[in-house]
């Protein structure tokens, strides 16, 4: 205890200009004689702790000391910095963690660099979900406590294709794929590895079974993990107009773009020749024409009229007439 107490007040000298030893005492939840003593072990070890006295004093490092910080150069430590906030954004660790481990990085800035330092903040990696209220935390947190503890757990799951399963799964580790959780674990129904999109997750529940841990490690798992895709595409050719062109220009490269006399965008791509694809046309509603190809401008047009059927009074639905689950 007392030496993980003088590396957190070496780092608190070192993030800071001044500290007073009230707060060092308060902080660590500690006597004003145990910081004393802390103090002085620290200056006995070789560290420049000098004192100040008056209303504005305390204790400071002095400015040319600096941890080792193993050869990383000023620019090396801010981009580490980026990438940590950008973790933290994630929510795969706990603020007060994080908040301990900047401050063990910032430790490794001596004071006279501590501008630069600052002034390196030019670049945020934020990996926030839209997506992400007080249930999808509550969610995360227990399945990183399932995988650490090796629990099984049990939960409801919707996949790709709407079917709904129950699986009992040994939780390997949770893996980030553009902006969704995703959790790899060994499902006993299946007898093999699959992963699960923690958004589909439904009445998650932490068993009291252990599991032994299999070879696999989740790095090997999400090397061999692609999402499905298929490997056939369509040629297409899309008109976009209005609001579209705004969402045009940020799916598609600038290079499968021309811009037409009247303001319009003309876009060839190729697209993977899912189901998908018609759900994703009629993102843009009536600012999109397929000019080509026929076949899924007619498809867009029957999905549409499907659409427009369901609202038809003769055929509206109500709640009453919905199946009781």
């Amino acid at each position: 205890m007392k030496l993980e107490r003088l590396m957190a007040i070496t780092i608190l000298l070192l993030n800071r200009k001044r500290v007073q030893a009230q707060e060092l005492a308060e902080r660590l939840e500690v006597s004003l004689r145990t910081i004393y003593r802390d103090l002085e072990s620290l200056s006995l070890a070789g560290i420049p702790i000098v004192s100040y006295t008056g209303t504005e004093g305390g204790y400071e490092i002095m400015e040319s000391f600096r941890l080792d910080r193993q050869m990383l150069s000023l620019d090396e430590l801010n981009v580490l910095v980026t990438a940590l906030r950008g973790l933290q954004s994630t929510q795969a660790l706990t603020h007060s963690h994080m908040d301990r481990l900047l401050n063990k990085v910032g430790a490794l800035v001596s004071q006279a660099e501590q501008g630069r330092f600052a002034a390196g903040d030019q670049i945020l990696v934020d990996f926030t979900p839209w997506r992400s209220g007080e249930a999808e935390r509550v969610k995360y947190e227990s399945l990183q406590q399932a995988v650490q503890d090796t629990k099984l757990i049990r939960f409801a799951y919707t996949d790709g294709k709407g079917e709904e399963t129950e699986r009992l799964i040994e939780p390997m580790g949770l893996v980030l794929k553009r902006y969704a959780w995703y959790l790899h674990g060994y499902c006993l129904e299946r007898e093999d590895y699959r992963i699960f999109k923690l958004a589909r997750m439904r009445t998650l529940q932490i068993q009291s079974e252990s599991f032994h841990r299999r070879a696999m490690t989740i790095s090997m798992l999400n090397d061999r993990w692609t999402a499905p895709r298929s490997e056939r595409k369509v040629d297409l050719v899309l008109r976009f107009t209005g609001e579209a062109k705004v969402r045009a220009a940020d799916y598609f490269d600038e290079s499968q773009i021309e811009r037409q006399p009247d303001g319009a965008l003309l876009v060839r791509t190729a697209l993977p020749d899912e189901k998908w694809l018609i759900g994703f046309l009629l993102r843009f509603r009536t600012d999109v024409l397929v000019v080509e190809p026929a076949h899924l401008a007619d498809a867009l047009r029957d999905t549409a009229l499907e659409i427009a059927a369901l609202y038809e009074p003769t055929s509206s639905v109500t709640i009453d007439d919905m199946p009781k689950m």
